[in-house]
């Protein structure tokens, strides 16, 4: 069951106070995951549970669920993730949270809503402008990952990326699994949902060059 919250209403032109990296997590050394439409978290728990020499940080645009994850984290005690509340594109777009995106290892966008009708693609996450902004933010080397069951989507999301020159695609045989975010390959909700119905599932990488 998707749950439609439109990214594009004005209730998200006003973000939240982002806290700085000591604030969010015990080492703000460590290597920075983002993953964007987190939901309630269960893959972000998952890796940072599995996988404390990385610090995760998830944006969902759903804000029970990000209350939920946040009450959760600290019930756990779990030092290496954070949630944070509305709508990515717009945060990330705020010069106040340029810090944000320049200390980017990697992003993920798994299983994003589709928006099906055509009058709404244009409230699909990944957008020419979101992409720019990542262009202009992300370092040289930091990897974004795309994946879907839906083909229409990730021709969308593929082109869209691909259209801007400072990402290249790689393959997957060029990523070592160990030093990437998820080692232990986690599966989302929603991928393991696919993969139980026997459906497609799309995926890439880039590479900021």
């Amino acid at each position: 069951m998707r749950q439609h919250v439109n990214p594009l209403s004005k209730v998200f032109d006003q973000i939240e106070r982002i806290p700085s990296l000591d604030e969010m997590f015990n080492d703000s050394k460590l290597p920075l995951h983002l993953d964007i439409g987190c939901a309630a978290g269960e893959f972000l728990f998952d890796l940072a549970l599995a996988n404390t020499n990385w610090n995760y940080l998830g944006i969902e645009i759903r804000e029970k669920l990000v209350k939920s994850a946040k009450l959760r984290s600290r019930e756990r005690e779990i030092k290496n993730l954070y949630f944070i509340f509305g709508n990515a594109y717009k945060i990330l777009n705020d010069i106040h949270n340029n810090f944000l995106a320049k200390n980017l290892k990697s992003i993920s966008f798994n299983f994003p809503d589709p928006w099906f009708k055509k009058r709404h693609h244009k409230r699909r996450v990944i957008q020419p402008e979101f992409i720019d902004i990542l262009s202009n933010s992300l370092q040289k080397g930091s990897l974004i990952y795309i994946k879907t069951d839906v083909k229409d989507l990730f021709d969308h999301m593929d082109c869209t990326i691909s259209s801007n020159f400072s990402f290249q695609k790689l393959d997957k045989n060029d990523i070592n699994l160990l030093e990437t975010f998820n080692p232990n390959r986690f599966q989302t909700n929603r991928e393991k949902y696919v993969i139980v119905n026997q459906l497609d599932i799309y995926e890439r990488i880039y590479i900021k060059i």
